[in-house]
């Protein structure tokens, strides 16, 4: 797949579509080309994006999510704003 199609055919018809039915919603991707092609990424300007460290070693996806909420759960007060927070 080139960055070209990868543009016109699955961001907007796929993950744009998800986005907006998930607000807050996070996109995550690996560092395949299509995906790190400088025409996807102008693209997903509006996305809130993961990022994954390219030549990770780390194959869990899972490992990133919780890293992510991690950093979202510092310095809480209460059980409450944990679960704003996380949600």
């Amino acid at each position: 797949m080139t960055a070209q199609r990868y543009v016109h055919e699955i961001l907007p018809s796929h993950v744009l579509l998800l986005m907006q039915w998930l607000p807050g919603a996070i996109f995550q991707q690996d560092n395949a080309e299509p995906h790190t092609a400088r025409v996807s990424q102008d693209y997903l300007l509006t996305v809130t994006t993961l990022h994954w460290p390219s030549r990770s070693p780390d194959l869990s996806v899972i490992e990133h999510i919780w890293d992510h909420l991690g950093r979202r759960a510092r310095h809480l007060t209460s059980l409450n704003e944990l679960e704003a927070r996380l949600q």
